[in-house]
């Protein structure tokens, strides 16, 4: 094993860089994988690109609701750079090592990311509930001043909460293996190589799993639990499926991300028999979400799809058939 070590104040061994050895059990044609996994990226990036450049430029966007879907789309950028250029990296040139500061900053963002994700679709969800609950107050609810507020106090609890993930994984002392089966640095991943006690490290892990992602969803449910009472609630069905096609991508992306989250926790605790399926559902999860999200919306929501029309110069006339 090719492994970079130190000594450290006379105690032994420690590690000074780790290396990403990719998908575990395929490691000799692993690189195969690259190509979709490129093409995913590509689009995660042109779409939600797309995204922010038609929300910018139709000024019919200019709405609390489109805010919030442009700072997905810049979450969701950020979250796919975070993690495809080294995956891609491992696959084309071999570039398999990364130094223990740049992993648990890595480690740092896909939490941050993956948190932000979470708080902007709990911000979405009050959108919708309020845009059906309380029409008449909507406007005066839901404001610029709004999304500007929930967008910091989502950064904020993410930023705090999450530092402790990356500082505690840098106390724990790695003075053998340095190989993670893995393409990303993960928390768990990175710290099953460390020689000390991680019992602290699980459990930080699995309670902020609980009290950030966890409330966030319990919070998004309940919040369409509510909307779908008021909206059978409608006299009218013409009502009723208006209501309900005005969150219908929200919901959409929702189910599919919490879904997603289940299954990656489920096959993590289940992995070790066939411990790629994980792994590989760990980075498609981070990819996926980003690429589809700004296609569902494009699919489903009229305004966003005659802002694109007008952006590519299609026409209004066109845009309206």
């Amino acid at each position: 094993m090719n492994t970079t070590l130190s000594i450290t104040n006379g105690s032994g061994f420690q590690v000074t860089e780790f290396v990403l050895m990719g998908f575990p059990g395929i490691h000799s044609w692993q690189h195969w994988l690259s190509l979709p996994l490129a093409l995913l990226y590509l689009l995660a990036l042109g779409a939600n690109l797309l995204i922010l450049i038609t929300i910018r430029h139709e000024s019919t966007l200019h709405q609390p609701m489109y805010y919030l879907l442009g700072i997905l789309a810049v979450v969701d950028i950020g979250l796919a750079t975070t993690i495809m250029p080294k995956i891609l990296a491992i696959f084309w040139f071999n570039a398999k090592t990364i130094s223990l500061s740049e992993c648990f900053a890595q480690m740092y963002a896909i939490n941050s990311f993956m948190g932000m994700e979470s708080g902007i679709f709990l911000c979405m969800a009050v959108d919708r509930y309020v845009a059906i609950c309380y029409p008449l107050q909507y406007s005066s609810i839901v404001t610029e001043t709004f999304v500007i507020k929930v967008t910091l106090s989502m950064m904020l609890r993410n930023g705090l909460l999450i530092i402790p993930v990356p500082v505690l994984a840098a106390q724990r002392h790695y003075c053998s293996r340095n190989e993670i089966d893995h393409c990303l640095c993960s928390n768990l991943g990175v710290t099953s190589l460390a020689c000390d006690d991680i019992t602290i490290n699980r459990f930080y892990h699995l309670a902020l799993a609980w009290f950030m992602v966890g409330s966030d969803m319990g919070l998004v449910f309940a919040s369409y639990m509510l909307i779908i009472r008021s909206v059978l609630r409608l006299n009218s069905a013409e009502a009723t499926s208006k209501a309900l096609s005005t969150c219908s991508s929200h919901l959409t992306l929702i189910l599919f991300f919490y879904t997603a989250i289940i299954v990656v926790s489920v096959t993590h605790l289940a992995g070790r028999k066939f411990p790629i399926i994980p792994v590989l559902l760990n980075v498609l999860h981070s990819v996926i979400p980003p690429a589809l999200n700004p296609m569902v919306y494009a699919l489903r929501t009229q305004e966003l799809r005659v802002g694109f029309q007008r952006l590519f110069g299609l026409g209004e006339n066109m845009s309206r058939k």
